[in-house]
C-alpha cells in the first residue's frame, strides 16, 4: 500500500468523521432510538479514522494489518447504522452519503487488509 492511498484515506475518514459530527446533535434529538442510532454511528464512523491514524505508525506491516482490520470492522459498523437510520425518510437524504462512503470504505479496506495480511 502506498503513502498515497494511506493519506487518501486518512484524509476520507477525517472527512467522514467530521460529517458524522456535525450531524449528530440533530439526529440525536430524534427521540431515544435516534439518539442511540446516533451515538452508534458517531462512535464507529469515528473510530474508522481513529485507526487508520495508529496504522499509519504501526510498528509492522502485520501490526498495520491489525488496525487496518479493526477499521473494516467499524466501517462495516457504521455502514449498519447508517443503513438503519435511512430506514426513516426524514434522514435519508442526510444519511445517503454517509451509507455511500462506508461503503466505500468497506470495500477499501477489505482490499488493504487482504494484501497486508498476505505480506506479511
Amino acid at each position: 500500500m502506498t503513502h498515497t492511498t494511506r493519506e487518501d484515506f486518512k484524509r476520507r475518514a477525517f472527512r467522514l468523521a467530521r460529517t458524522v459530527f456535525q450531524l449528530y446533535p440533530r439526529l440525536a434529538t430524534g427521540g431515544p432510538h435516534f439518539k442511540h442510532l446516533a451515538h452508534q454511528l458517531m462512535r464507529s464512523a469515528t473510530a474508522v479514522g481513529a485507526l487508520l491514524e495508529e496504522g499509519a505508525v504501526a510498528n509492522s506491516r502485520r501490526d498495520m494489518g491489525a488496525k487496518y482490520a479493526l477499521a473494516l470492522r467499524e466501517a462495516r459498523e457504521a455502514n449498519y447504522w447508517s443503513r438503519l437510520g435511512e430506514t426513516e425518510a426524514k434522514w435519508k437524504p442526510e444519511l445517503a452519503g454517509i451509507t455511500q462512503e462506508t461503503g466505500e470504505f468497506v470495500a477499501m479496506l477489505t482490499v488493504a487488509v487482504k494484501k497486508l495480511r498476505a505480506s506479511t
